[in-house]
């Protein structure tokens, strides 16, 4: 993420950007353990990972995406590719079998994948959103991420 915008500032973005650093170790840690043939820890690491980002997508695509596509159209075709590389993956994460070489490889690709995601959103999405949504549209955004994350806290700054 960039350091000039303010992102890391605001609150909401700032759990986002954790979230996406728990997302990126946890892949991270997952990659290592294969490469170490220790599978039994990799599916463990993988599902922590799925548990992550499914509850990361919610708070996401119901909160700050929704109001960034009600706030106007621009946003759209920047937005739908990404909640459908959440589906994408989402769909993987749910029926791989990393015991199987193939899904060893593709979990290595969607891993790569998801870091760049992650850049796309972190550069180029929560800048945008500093200066598209009111104060309105980052509560309503909060509170998706609320719900999407039963009593849990945003970070403290």
């Amino acid at each position: 993420m960039c350091q000039y915008c303010g992102c890391r500032d605001m609150p909401l973005l700032r759990d986002y950007t954790a979230e996406h650093e728990r997302a990126t170790n946890l892949s991270g840690d997952a990659v290592r353990a294969l490469d170490a043939a220790d599978t039994m820890t990799a599916n463990r690491l993988a599902a922590a990972l799925a548990d992550e980002l499914r509850s990361h997508w919610q708070g996401e695509e119901n909160g700050l995406f929704t109001q960034l596509l009600e706030s106007g159209d621009e946003f759209a075709e920047f937005i739908n590719p990404l909640i459908a590389e959440h589906r994408e993956l989402d769909a993987f994460l749910r029926t791989m079998d990393l015991d199987t070489s193939a899904d060893q490889e593709r979990f290595r690709k969607e891993v790569f994948d998801l870091r760049e995601h992650i850049a796309k959103e972190e550069d180029s999405l929560f800048p945008a959103s500093v200066t598209a949504l009111g104060g309105i549209q980052w509560d309503a955004a909060i509170n998706a991420w609320q719900q999407a994350h039963p009593g849990a806290t945003l970070l403290e700054s």
